[in-house]
């Protein structure tokens, strides 16, 4: 038993001609998989971490905290969501837009926040959400000719952004206050150097799209002489 009603087979208890009904509940019910829900986790903590970060002026070190702790597990849901997605092929279309979303979504509010309260200076927000915004941009530019996978640079960015501003949002003070303004300097050193590595990369990839694209119609030209 499927415990569907017989009315959603059309009433007859039948399973709809050509199995189309059965397929169609099949992928919708992939939506709610494991990784699909510690991506909306991650989208429903951006508005509650920025709550947080704010209350009482944005300086009381225990609502800091908590901004914190929802910061972190931000983090820790991006990195299991997108390794339980490709382990148990959990991929679904849900989850390749709002997975990458949820990730600058929580990197921004982070680095807005931060900024707005004086915390950190806007250049280092400016700079790290430049190159995010115009990475992603250039992503749609180049699609039609491939994917560029994520590199071990990228991913150290990554490490090395999250910790950055973990370590802000908490209200350190002495040697790891020195501490989290180099982690930072190495953050968007990280930034800066992957994202000019990722337009090289985009640009040699489009290059060569472009030139298999007019080969091909040189080809289909002589093949129709």
């Amino acid at each position: 038993m499927t415990g569907a009603p017989a009315s959603a087979a059309g009433g007859t208890g039948r399973p709809a001609p050509g199995g189309k009904l059965g397929a169609a509940a099949v992928n919708q019910a992939s939506l709610w998989n494991i990784a699909n829900l510690l991506t909306m986790v991650r989208l429903l903590l951006v508005p509650g971490f920025v709550v947080l970060m704010l209350m009482d002026g944005g300086h009381d070190p225990v609502w800091r905290a908590w901004a914190w702790a929802a910061f972190a597990i931000a983090m820790i849901t991006d990195v299991f969501d997108g390794h339980l997605a490709r382990t148990y092929n959990l991929v679904t279309d849900f989850g390749k837009i709002a997975d990458p979303i949820a990730d600058k979504a929580i990197m921004a509010a982070g680095l807005i926040c931060l900024s707005g309260l004086g915390d950190l200076p806007w250049w280092v927000t400016g700079v790290i959400l430049f190159r995010e915004l115009g990475i992603t941009l250039m992503r749609f530019w180049v699609i039609r000719h491939g994917v560029i996978p994520a590199s071990r640079g990228g991913k150290l960015k990554t490490l090395a952004q999250g910790t950055a501003v973990g370590m802000y949002v908490l209200v350190l003070t002495g040697p790891l206050a020195t501490l989290r303004w180099w982690v930072m300097a190495v953050a968007v050193a990280l930034t800066v150097v992957t994202g000019l590595d990722y337009v090289r990369q985009a640009v040699m990839l489009r290059r060569k799209g472009l030139a298999a694209e007019r080969s091909a119609a040189r080809d289909r030209a002589e093949s129709s002489r």
